[in-house]
């Protein structure tokens, strides 16, 4: 069965305490919520969670939806982005299978990276490994206006921006996240289609402004 791997890549680090941090929790559960809703999702996608703060962690490995179970999490600490994508590369290429010649891997991996600060790491070397992947799709969210979107465009051209990291804006983005996995499992399960850009995903909420 060829899985489309669904990674969340979520800053835990200190400045996300309180409000935003519970915003994430309950987007996480909302997100999840929907795609069990979804018998095409349910059917291929696999969902797997990173956080980052001084550390980077693998919170949940890629998991069937049924089994996929919310990580606790905390803020603290400072934004090390350089080493969650170096983590982000090593996990892809462990856990998604790739094609050979008598079978099909798995389909290109969707990453969705939500964050609300600056880099406290050399995240451009965490970023040239993370290169190296083949992602289907890769969305970056700058959550409220502490995150700076240059960097994010130097991760992927498509960015997206959240003008305050508060509790509506945050859901707001993980309802859109699940509206897009859905929409790329259905393309994938009945059509055979990969999602390219993020002009095939559904067109955002008002809280969330695609940065061009």
């Amino acid at each position: 069965m060829r899985r489309l791997p669904v990674y969340l890549v979520l800053d835990v680090s200190a400045s996300m305490t309180g409000e935003p941090i519970e915003a994430v929790k309950n987007g996480m559960k909302t997100l999840v919520a929907a795609l069990r809703q979804d018998p095409y999702a349910l059917e291929t996608a696999n969902l797997s969670v990173l956080t980052f703060n001084h550390e980077a962690k693998q919170e949940v490995p890629l998991t069937e939806l049924s089994l996929f179970q919310e990580p606790v999490i905390k803020a603290s600490g400072q934004t090390g982005l350089g080493a969650v994508l170096l983590l982000l590369s090593e996990r892809i290429d462990r856990e998604v299978n790739k094609s050979t010649a008598e079978q099909k891997g798995d389909w290109r991996p969707l990453v969705f990276l939500m964050t609300d600060g600056l880099p406290t790491d050399d995240w451009r070397s965490g970023l040239q490994q993370f290169k190296k992947q083949k992602c289907g799709l890769v969305v970056a969210c700058a959550a409220g206006p502490h995150a700076d979107t240059s960097i994010l465009k130097e991760i992927t051209e498509e960015v997206v921006q959240l003008d305050t990291a508060d509790s509506n804006s945050i859901q707001a983005f993980f309802k859109w996240v699940s509206s897009s996995v859905s929409i790329s499992s259905t393309k994938i399960e009945t059509q055979g289609h990969e999602t390219a850009g993020i002009s095939e995903l559904p067109p955002p909420p008002p809280e969330v402004n695609i940065v061009v």
